[in-house]
C-alpha cells in the first residue's frame, strides 16, 4: 500500500483495505476515480485519511460459460468492456461517467445509471455479489459464499447508493449479457410533451426499445435505440420510424453525445477538455407519467429525460436548487445534487425519505462511530 499524501492511502489489495481502516484511527473518507466528486453531499473535511480505492483494480475471475464476472472495485468500466468483448460478452451498463474512467465501486455505490436501465436495470440488478469492509475490519461477503452473515442484510443491495456510508467495496461479482449483433437509433425532434405522447405508444407496442431518451433543444430531440440480430433489425427500425412519425429518421450512434455531456455534468471530473458552464445538476426521479410535466415546470437550461424510467438530469442556475427538490417532492419523487461549482452552497437532497429511521439504524450497527463518508448524506445523518 501506498501513501500518496500524508492523509491519502491507495491499497492494492482487499487485505490492504482492511488493514488501512483498522490502522486509521478516526474518520476516512473514500474515494475513487474522482468521476462523482461533487454528487450528494460534500464529504466532511475533517478525516484522518483518504482511502482512494482506484489502486485496486482489475478482473479476479471472468466465467464466460456463466457470463459472470468478478472485478476489484476500482476496476474502470471501460476497460472492463474492452476484455468482455473479447468474449462477446458486455456489461450491459451505459452510464455517462464511463467514458470518464468512472469505476465498478464508484458506480455502484452512486447509484449511477444509463439509458439502457429502461431494459437491464442499474448496477443494482447487474451485482450478484460484494465484498466491503466494515468499520471494525470484518470482511463482509453477499452473494455467493457468505463469510459472515450480516444481521440478514442484502449488503450488495444496501452499498448501491450508499455513497461509501457503509464502508469500502472491494469486490464486485457482476451479472453480464451478450454483445448485440446489431444497433440501431432513430430521432425524432419535438418538446417534451409530445416526446412523452409518443413515448406512451411506443411502450405499448411490441418493439421492445433499450433505450428512450429526450435531450432538450430547439425543440428538442427524442432518441429510441434498438438491439437485436442484423437480419431482424431493419425491419424493426422501419416500423419504429412509422410509430413516431414521418419527421422520425435513422441516425448514428454519436447521436448520445449530446445526452451523455448533458447527463454528466458541466463542472464533473474538472476536466480540461469539458469547459464548465454555468448551473447546478440535480438529479430527478419519479413516476414516468409525472416526469414531462415535471420538466416543464423547472427553471432548466439543459434537461436529458428517460420518459420512460422516470429519471431526469436537469441543470439549473443554482439558486433554484431547492426550488427544484421541492417540485420533486411535491409529485412524490426524489432528487439529489449531482455537480456543482465549487462555490456554490445548495442543499444536496430534497426532503428525507420515510426509511430515514431504518437507514440510521442500520448505520449506527454497521458504523456505530460513522467513521465512513461523514457529510456525504447531510443534513439528514
Amino acid at each position: 500500500m501506498t501513501r500518496a499524501a500524508p492523509t491519502t492511502l491507495r491499497p492494492t489489495s482487499a487485505k490492504e483495505v482492511r488493514d488501512a481502516v483498522l490502522d486509521t484511527p478516526g474518520r476516512l473518507a473514500i474515494a475513487g476515480a474522482g468521476t462523482a466528486a461533487g454528487w450528494a453531499g460534500r464529504a466532511d473535511d475533517d478525516v484522518a485519511a483518504t482511502l482512494d480505492l482506484s489502486g485496486l483494480s482489475g478482473v479476479i475471475h471472468h466465467n464466460p460459460g456463466d457470463m459472470t464476472v468478478s472485478v476489484h472495485a476500482g476496476t474502470p468500466v471501460l476497460a472492463l468492456q474492452e476484455q468482455l468483448a473479447e468474449h462477446g460478452q458486455r456489461l450491459a451498463f451505459d452510464a455517462a461517467r464511463v467514458a470518464r474512467g468512472a469505476t465498478v465501486g464508484g458506480l455502484l455505490a452512486t447509484a449511477d445509471a444509463g439509458p439502457s436501465a429502461l431494459v437491464w436495470g442499474g448496477l443494482r440488478d447487474l451485482v450478484i455479489g460484494t465484498t466491503s469492509v466494515l468499520a471494525d475490519g470484518t470482511m463482509v461477503r453477499s452473494g455467493g459464499h457468505v463469510i459472515k452473515n450480516v444481521a440478514g442484510y442484502d449488503m450488495a443491495k444496501l452499498l448501491h447508493g450508499s455513497h461509501g456510508t457503509f464502508g469500502p467495496v472491494v469486490e464486485v461479482v457482476l451479472r453480464l449479457h451478450p454483445v448485440p449483433k446489431a444497433v440501431a437509433c432513430v430521432a425524432v425532434d419535438g418538446p417534451v410533451a409530445e416526446a412523452a405522447s409518443r413515448v406512451l405508444e411506443l411502450m405499448a407496442s411490441p418493439l421492445e426499445p433499450i433505450a428512450v431518451e429526450w435531450v432538450s433543444g430547439d425543440p428538442g430531440r427524442l432518441l429510441v435505440r434498438l438491439e437485436g440480430g442484423a437480419g431482424t433489425l431493419p425491419a424493426r427500425v422501419e416500423r419504429l420510424r412509422e410509430l413516431l412519425g414521418a419527421d422520425a429518421r435513422e441516425v448514428g450512434p454519436d447521436a448520445w453525445d449530446a445526452h451523455a455531456s448533458l447527463t454528466d455534468g458541466p463542472h464533473a471530473g474538472g476536466d480540461a477538455d469539458r469547459p464548465a458552464r454555468d448551473g447546478a445538476v440535480v438529479r430527478i426521479g419519479c413516476a414516468p407519467t409525472r416526469l414531462a410535466p415535471l420538466v416543464e415546470q423547472l427553471p432548466a437550461t439543459a434537461v436529458t429525460a428517460g420518459l420512460a424510467t422516470g429519471v431526469a438530469t436537469v441543470t439549473v442556475p443554482g439558486a433554484a436548487v431547492t426550488e427544484v427538490h421541492d417540485a420533486v417532492a411535491a409529485v412524490g419523487g426524489t432528487s439529489m445534487l449531482r455537480d456543482r461549482p465549487e462555490a456554490l452552497d445548495a442543499p444536496a437532497w430534497g426532503p428525507a425519505p420515510s426509511a430515514l429511521a431504518l437507514l440510521k439504524a442500520i448505520k449506527n450497527q454497521l458504523d456505530p462511530e460513522a467513521r465512513f463518508a461523514a457529510g456525504r448524506f447531510a443534513p439528514w445523518m
